[in-house]
């Protein structure tokens, strides 16, 4: 087949294409962004509910409608990440799929059913002079998310973000740089048409890393930084942010199956909370296991988490009963794996596995699995975490699972919110106070 003359560029027709254009520096790049997102925030703070949930749920039917294109992005990210075994973990995080296209569509349809938390007002008492008090729910302003990976936190973070009034200036990783900058570019087209003011969803569109300390230091603008990451992230927010965060830190997740544990709830449970999806903040990454039942229990629960191809590593009785497992290090305890590998301890009591708990955990999920009230409920009270659960898998933490809707992520952090952040997490209180000439004397 021969090629026309015109499907061919000349040398001359070469050097006359237009070139790049020219980035524009990072500070100025970044000052301009959340330039637009501050002068969104007022606009938005004021916004109808019924115009929000119109634009939710406009976001949630252009996502759908647009799943091939979702799809094409995604793709690029995963083959510029690569297949190696060791990447598997973080593959499974960035993949996008039909069905968690769907579940994004969803989670964004449940934020536009959730009450408004803007104007609640708890409670408002009068002072003896007459004068009215109360406290009521306002929108935080700004908020910088910075995460990495999953495609699906760009969604998310918009969804309650808007619901809650507040602007969110999103900033994903670099290796998924092409699926969150389609999932931004698609919500924020349909939001504005619903009638959302321009930059209420702001997407960082470069994936400099040296955009970030930049970002981390924008108070004027943003008013909060939730990150959500591994260790590395955490270190580089502390080092340069001069703005509040509230932190969504690793998820060394224990559970603990007691002396008077259901042995079949038990194996359920345990199977779920490390194979169900494994490379999940909240899923179980340490399992400790009352040596009164270790014998019987454990070989069953063990073949099931097999079955599941997990990698067992335990400690030298687990290896006795369990020939599969291979000798668990000190390093494997304390390990956020986010893989199916999961580290075994045989434990005398449940005082040694709150003791272990309290030395490995992230104080983000732990669980235990009895049937004795006193002893559930003295964890309960003891075991310090954002969720502590009772005979329910790590998996549960979660804030669709809890009724929140979506969540931005699950707070590690102990000030302002603690466990998935929804809605009312995403707001703060302002006094208003009703007077009648009331003077201070």
């Amino acid at each position: 087949m021969s090629l026309e003359r015109d499907d061919v560029e000349t040398p001359r027709q070469m050097s006359e294409q237009p070139a790049e254009p020219e980035l524009k520096p990072v500070a100025e790049y970044i000052g301009e962004l959340v330039a637009k997102a501050k002068r969104a925030s007022g606009k938005l703070a004021s916004l109808s509910t019924a115009v929000k949930n119109r634009a939710l749920l406009a976001m949630a039917q252009a996502l759908e409608a647009k799943t091939d294109e979702l799809l094409a992005a995604n793709q690029h990210d995963l083959d510029a990440f690569g297949s190696s075994p060791e990447k598997k973990a973080m593959a499974d995080r960035l993949r996008l799929t039909e069905k968690r296209i769907a579940e994004m569509a969803s989670g964004i349809r449940e934020v536009a059913k959730l009450p408004d938390p803007l104007g609640m007002m708890p409670a408002m008492w009068t002072r003896p002079n007459g004068m009215q008090v109360g406290r009521v729910r306002v929108p935080i302003g700004v908020i910088g998310i910075i995460y990495e990976s999953r495609p699906n936190v760009t969604a998310d973070s918009a969804a309650l973000c808007l619901k809650s009034g507040n602007v969110c200036v999103l900033r994903g990783g670099s290796e998924a740089i092409h699926s969150n900058r389609a999932i931004a570019v698609i919500l924020s087209e349909a939001a504005e048409e619903a009638g959302v003011p321009v930059g209420a969803i702001t997407f960082v569109d470069r994936p400099d890393r040296e955009l970030v300390p930049v970002l981390l230091k924008q108070d004027r603008c943003i008013d909060l930084i939730i990150p959500r990451g591994g260790e590395s992230l955490m270190k580089l927010i502390a080092e340069h942010a001069t703005i509040p965060v509230v932190k969504h830190d690793a998820g060394v997740c224990h559970i603990y199956v007691d002396v008077s544990a259901d042995q079949a709830m038990a194996e359920a449970i345990c199977v779920n909370a490390k194979a169900q999806r494994p490379s999940t903040c909240n899923a179980m990454e340490t399992l400790l296991i009352h040596q009164s039942i270790a014998r019987t229990l454990l070989p069953k629960l063990a073949a099931g988490l097999l079955s599941a191809k997990v990698e067992i590593r335990g400690c030298p009785k687990t290896c006795q009963l369990v020939p599969e497992a291979k000798p668990a290090s000190d390093q494997d305890y304390g390990k956020e794996f986010l893989d199916l590998v999961l580290a075994v301890k045989i434990v005398k009591n449940m005082d040694e596995a709150m003791e272990h708990i309290a030395q490995y955990g992230s104080r983000h999920t732990e669980a235990i699995i009895t049937s004795d009230y006193g002893r559930s409920m003295r964890f309960l009270k003891e075991v310090d975490a954002s969720a502590v659960l009772v005979n329910a898998s790590t998996r549960l933490n979660d804030g669709y699972q809890f009724g929140l809707g979506a969540e931005i992520g699950i707070s590690t952090s102990r000030i302002h919110a603690r466990g998935p952040m929804g809605l009312e997490e995403l707001t703060c209180f302002k006094f208003v106070v009703l007077g009648s000439g009331q003077l201070r004397e």
